[in-house]
């Protein structure tokens, strides 16, 4: 898959997650928002961890050297 289609397959699981907290852990205005918050923050760092592993791999730093025999 590329870059693309799994940075909307990130998107798509932070709103599915979101909606869930919204849904199952209703308390309050100020509840909502920190599990909003708790959601949004998880999906970004994850997107970016998996988005610097994807792009790391297009231009490695060390050049793997072939052994004859």
């Amino acid at each position: 898959m590329g870059f693309l289609i799994t940075s909307l397959i990130f998107i798509v699981a932070g709103v599915i997650g979101a909606l869930l907290a919204r849904i199952c852990c209703n308390r309050g205005p100020s509840g909502n928002l920190f599990h909003l918050t708790l959601v949004i923050t998880t999906t970004v760092c994850c997107w970016m961890m998996w988005a610097i592993v994807y792009l790391a791999q297009m231009n490695p730093l060390i050049v793997p050297i072939l052994s004859e025999g």
